[in-house]
């Protein structure tokens, strides 16, 4: 059987406060009410900063050389360091589509200010998937499809796009893609 252990008494304070000092705190504090509910009122959680970047201007990107692609040929990029794993979720539709876009239709010019415009909204908004379509060319002069050929080469240039790939046929096949971007907000 341990014994109990007994721990020294405080000593009470050394001053009291006098009948002047007393009046003067309770006349300081005025009229006190004793607390009905004993909960903290918590602040709500601030929202995470975002990160203020720049718009992407492709004018001062160096071009990039790739083999063109046909009406039915699909797309597919990994970013460097990213895994192959993702692109294969991405594929298999393991990510849920956040935004759209259709730029069959358009011209160059056209789509490819709507597709920065598109792609910045998108960053600022914390989207990670998209679902881009571009067409498969059926109008385009030639065997090559004007604005696949282009979008391609304009995600793969971009430094917050991780990976595309073709849609499944039932959301636009080789006339669409799915874009992962990087998520911002993580890394503010």
């Amino acid at each position: 059987m341990r014994k109990p252990i007994h721990l020294p008494k405080k000593k009470p304070p050394s001053f009291v406060l006098s009948e002047e000092d007393s009046r003067l705190f309770r006349d300081t504090i005025g009229v006190v009410s004793p607390v009905v509910n004993d909960r903290v009122l918590l602040e709500k959680p601030r929202p995470k900063p975002r990160r203020h970047f720049h718009p992407l201007d492709w004018s001062d990107i160096a071009p990039v050389e790739i083999p063109l692609l046909a009406m039915g040929d699909v797309m597919s990029f990994v970013a460097p360091g990213i895994q192959k794993r993702v692109l294969q979720k991405l594929r298999a539709g393991k990510f849920s589509v956040d935004a759209e876009l259709d730029l069959h239709g358009l011209t160059v010019d056209e789509a490819k200010r709507r597709l920065a415009g598109f792609l910045n909204t998108c960053l600022a908004d914390g989207c990670r998937c998209l679902h881009l379509i571009h067409g498969k060319g059926y109008r385009s002069e030639g065997d090559y499809p004007i604005l696949k050929n282009r979008t391609n080469l304009w995600l793969r240039q971009h430094p917050d796009v991780l990976a595309f790939c073709t849609a499944k046929p039932t959301e636009g096949g080789t006339g669409a893609i799915y874009v992962l971007l990087r998520d911002r907000q993580r890394q503010a």
